[in-house]
């Protein structure tokens, strides 16, 4: 066996250990797993945010562990073993790559991602948008939709109209704005209708410019996320900085805050 064969074996029979001797481990079902996995997942992912090699290598290794306890679990419960998870996706990858393992010509990856598509309705898909996790956050499943639904040819043609649409749903949500003020007075189903508006056009704002990010070759979620790190950075730097002139951030007007800010941000750059 080569070190890779021999790693995953000593990982199996570790689970083997732990699944008959550990008190915690025994207990576990594949509904106590799944919050950890999730979690284990944004581990995942913030480290790869933050190009946290050491982090991801780690993280990896937690997900690998949970691939492998749902594996026992699903053994122990007769519903599939660990060989056939392993084979499965073997058997998918093989399928949905017949460029490389059968005749099919594809010009780049572009191609290759359409066929994908088109393979997975082959396999009982009932719609191209299929597949994609109800419970995926709302910015990672708007650049999923937008990036299945390009496959078909459902596309803007360039950037530019991409952002022309930015600034019609930015107009749209301006006169939802203007229509909930002015009913400011009126009876409360008509605002809380026309708040509904406003939110609705709130997120077409939103997924119109997780669009334009698409064109852009930005990655949004990674992109807000970054955004999140930025601030959070800075906002606790500026506690900082207030407290060694003694005082405390609600004992500051915005003014006097954002002097702080605008230093701590120079500083940054």
């Amino acid at each position: 066996m080569n070190n890779n064969e021999t790693a995953f074996l000593r990982l199996v029979n570790i689970m083997d250990d732990l699944r008959e001797k550990c008190p915690w481990d025994k207990k576990q079902t594949i509904h106590t797993l799944r919050q950890l996995t999730i979690e284990e997942t944004y581990e995942l992912a913030d480290a790869i945010t933050d190009s946290d090699w050491k982090g991801i290598k780690e993280e990896l290794g937690d997900m690998l562990l949970h691939i492998v306890f749902y594996a026992k679990i699903g053994a122990e419960q007769n519903q599939f073993s660990l060989d056939e998870v392993i084979n499965g996706v073997c058997e998918k990858l093989i399928f949905r790559h017949p460029h490389i393992y059968s005749d099919t010509k594809v010009a780049d990856d572009e191609e290759v991602k359409k066929n994908w598509e088109k393979l997975k309705l082959k396999e009982g898909k009932t719609s191209v948008l299929g597949g994609v996790p109800k419970s995926l956050p709302a910015t990672v499943k708007a650049m999923r939709l937008q990036e299945k639904a390009k496959q078909v040819g459902f596309e803007w043609e360039n950037k530019d109209h991409v952002w022309e649409k930015v600034e019609e749903e930015i107009g749209e949500l301006k006169t939802a704005i203007s229509n909930l003020q002015q009913a400011e007075n009126k009876d409360i189903p008509l605002k809380a209708a026309l708040q509904q508006d406003v939110e609705d056009e709130m997120g077409d704002v939103f997924f119109s410019l997780i669009n334009f990010a698409r064109f852009l070759q930005v990655d949004a979620e990674n992109a807000l996320e970054r955004t999140n790190k930025k601030f959070i950075d800075r906002f606790t730097k500026m506690e900082t900085e207030a407290l060694k002139e003694g005082k405390n951030l609600h004992d500051l007007n915005l003014e006097e805050m954002d002097a702080i800010w605008n230093r701590v941000k120079k500083e940054n750059r």
